[in-house]
């Protein structure tokens, strides 16, 4: 991994089940062994977290490939990659 390209942790999204008004850290670098949230594997890299409030509970797909341009949901990228 480039210090600017982050690692695709997997090929596919991750389903999630979320709760409305509770806040989740999206792990942007890919090094988490806790995908797709942040375990602090990014530490000393160019990356941060994103924070995602849910607005309503239920499914959601997370992006586990970190090369999606609606960050942090799926946008399907990963058939690209």
């Amino acid at each position: 991994m480039s210090d600017s390209t982050p690692h695709i942790a997997q090929k596919a999204p991750c389903k999630v089940e979320v709760e409305a008004g509770k806040t989740y850290h999206w792990c942007a670098c890919g090094l988490s062994k806790s995908q797709p949230f942040c375990d602090g594997s990014h530490k000393g890299g160019p990356f941060t977290p994103m924070a995602y409030t849910a607005d309503v509970t239920g499914s959601k797909w997370f992006c586990a490939c970190k090369h999606t341009g609606t960050k942090p949901m799926c946008d399907g990228t990963h058939k690209k990659l």
